[in-house]
């Protein structure tokens, strides 16, 4: 397989805004279900299935999954934080760690 090149990381880059997108739909349902949050999720997770099956032609599953959790879990708290939501010392503990593990692996 493949190195990440500039491609792939582009397709990283889409999936991991794909599932964001999907996951703030999720929260704009938690409160009351309309149409916007169904299409958010649902845009959001097509979006990341397409990307996801055109990376892993070329790149490793591994590189991808950790290269998408860590993109993912950066957009997702950073909405959070926009959002009001306050994060807690465990929440930016476990996200450090999921930031550490893409690092490890990346080298």
């Amino acid at each position: 397989m493949a190195v990440l090149n500039a491609q792939a990381i582009f397709l990283i880059v889409l999936s991991a805004l794909g599932y964001s997108i999907a996951t703030i739909g999720l929260k704009m349902g938690s409160s009351t279900i309309s149409l916007a949050a169904i299409g958010l999720v649902a845009l959001g997770f097509g979006a990341a299935a397409l990307c996801e099956i055109e990376i892993l032609r070329h790149v490793d599953l591994g590189v991808v999954y950790i290269s998408i959790i860590g993109l993912e879990t950066l957009i997702v708290l950073s909405y959070a934080w926009f959002i009001g939501e306050a994060l807690s010392v465990r929440q930016i503990g476990g996200a450090t760690m999921v930031l550490a593990g893409l690092a490890v692996v990346s080298h």
